[in-house]
């Protein structure tokens, strides 16, 4: 009847139209062959890697696969790859090089890191613990976005069974609690964070700690203009309050403006047992330090004019920051000589956001000095300022939330090589819970 009626309206018109009629018939009946799947299954764990297999494709048949996701600020992140199926019409990411794309190379997870915004400086928000950060994979015909040849949804969960999550808000501090399931007794880990952000805490909890995750800004940071170190004891004591939490120690897992009231708590506050710093300073940056109704410590200045502009329109602030160890800077320097708990420092050798691996030596050279040996170092040498879980989308450069222009975080910015950076991430959170469940297992007052 569709050929009758077109030979009645145009001969001339027959030949062409029959062939898209052919054409897109062909393409219904191939994509219903085509089967996209995820294992070991479609839901997991946010920093659970999954294996991305097509089958049902033509031998050698060139498809392009394709990620896209939205964060919670409405921001559309999207990768794509360009691979050839093998002899029988098959595609394994786990064992396939992508030819092109948004990385080439063999890389497993390589849809998930190499997600981008189409604008320049946007950073994967993704803080909420109670939605899953989702991800749509699909496999289309070469080069053709709008030949879709099949389709799956990653649900990638922050939240593990049994975790329970319960906002948490005292009389000077806000944050979120994250127990898991199991009448414990369970380590407590005060998560600091620069802003509000649930995701490496909800992960931990994932792993047996009670984690309560705690902003130093809970206001703009204009607003604020000193920090009061009593306000994250009273977190503290929270978290030793807690039923589940099996002894009267604390540990502190941190990054970057986090990471020195970490070192502050260590060296003033009683009950730290054990500090994670990940990329952070050893002296107060922004405002002073405050502590029983007292400046305990100052702040480093930051010189603006050692700022380097880039053509992407991003800084490099890495030299702002003037030299913690000069006389007229040591009342900005945190004594973490005096603290009794233990220490893993965690430095990125090319964190362009300020000289962490530096920062890091002089701590270790000083407790070395005053005979300490409560210390442990570990330096990714190609890592930026954001070591984060691993599998969340590469970051290379954002708006700064504290300076409030754009900044380059560091990091090997080549996406093909970015694997060694996933493969580091995963191995400092693996190290982190293997430290802070040594020291629990060490020491009865954790």
């Amino acid at each position: 009847l569709i050929f009758s009626y077109l030979l009645s309206q145009s001969r001339d018109k027959l030949y062409v139209c029959g062939e898209r009629i052919c054409r897109s018939v062909f393409c219904e009946e191939m994509s219903s062959q085509v089967r996209l799947r995820l294992l070991p299954s479609a839901r997991c764990l946010f920093d659970q890697p999954v294996q991305v297999k097509v089958e049902g494709l033509r031998s050698r048949q060139v498809v392009t696969m394709r990620a896209r996701s939205t964060d919670e600020k409405g921001v559309v992140f999207s990768s794509s790859a360009t691979y050839r199926a093998d002899g029988s019409g098959k595609i394994d990411l786990l064992r396939d090089h992508s030819l092109s794309g948004s990385y080439v190379g063999v890389e497993p997870m390589g849809l998930l890191w190499s997600l981008k915004a189409d604008a320049l400086h946007k950073y994967f928000f993704k803080n909420n613990a109670l939605h899953p950060h989702v991800v749509k994979f699909s496999v289309h015909e070469e080069d053709r976005e709008d030949r879709m040849l099949a389709e799956v949804t990653n649900e990638r969960l922050l939240i593990g069974n049994g975790v329970s999550r319960v906002p948490v808000k005292g009389r000077n501090f806000q944050g979120v609690l994250f127990t898991p399931p199991g009448d414990g007794p369970f380590p407590a880990v005060l998560d600091l964070s620069t802003f509000a952000s649930e995701k490496r805490a909800s992960l931990l909890s994932n792993k047996g700690f009670v984690v309560l995750a705690v902003p130093v800004y809970s206001d703009h940071p204009d607003n604020v203009k000193q920090t009061n170190l009593d306000h994250f004891k009273e977190a503290v004591d929270f978290l030793q309050q807690q039923p589940k939490v099996g002894s009267k120690g604390v540990g502190i897992i941190s990054r970057s403006k986090g990471a020195d009231i970490a070192l502050s708590l260590a060296a003033f506050v009683p009950g730290i047992e054990a500090v994670v710093w990940i990329n952070g300073c050893s002296s107060i940056v922004g405002v002073p330090v405050y502590y029983k109704n007292r400046q305990i410590l100052s702040t480093l200045p930051f010189d603006f004019n050692k700022v380097i502009r880039t053509e992407s329109g991003a800084s490099i602030i890495r030299y702002g920051l003037e030299d913690a160890v000069t006389e007229k800077n040591k009342g900005s320097l945190v004594p973490i000589e005096q603290a009794k708990g233990h220490f893993l420092f965690i430095a990125s050798g090319d964190d362009l956001n300020w000289d962490s691996k530096a920062y890091m030596d002089e701590m270790a050279e000083r407790l070395k000095h005053h005979r300490k040996e409560n210390f442990e170092t570990v330096c990714y040498p190609e890592a930026g300022h954001l070591l984060e879980p691993p599998y969340g989308p590469y970051c290379p450069s954002a708006l700064h939330g504290l300076i409030r222009f754009p900044v380059l975080w560091g990091g090997e910015p080549r996406a093909h090589r970015y694997k060694q950076h996933i493969d580091k991430n995963k191995q400092h959170i693996d190290k982190i819970t293997a430290f802070i469940k040594w020291k629990s297992q060490s020491n009865p007052q954790f």
